[in-house]
């Protein structure tokens, strides 16, 4: 995640976050905004949303404009 976060323009910035242990050990939810959750050919919602997601709980992702069709 750090790595990822380390070459975007916009959130660089948090990149650290990831990187640097913290005092109660390493994060444990990603925070998302204007975020799909995708699932076969259906993405939530089509507008996106807010979430707050276990990373353990997460088994793929990706970062940046993903487009996706159900025609």
């Amino acid at each position: 995640m750090s790595e990822v976060l380390t070459d975007s323009a916009h959130l660089g910035d948090f990149s650290a976050v990831f990187a640097t242990p913290a005092k109660d050990g390493p994060p444990t939810h990603l925070h998302s905004h204007v975020a799909r959750i995708l699932q076969g050919t259906v993405g939530i919602p089509e507008t996106g949303g807010m979430y707050r997601i276990a990373i353990e709980d997460v088994s793929a992702w990706t970062v940046g404009d993903f487009s996706y069709s159900d025609h």
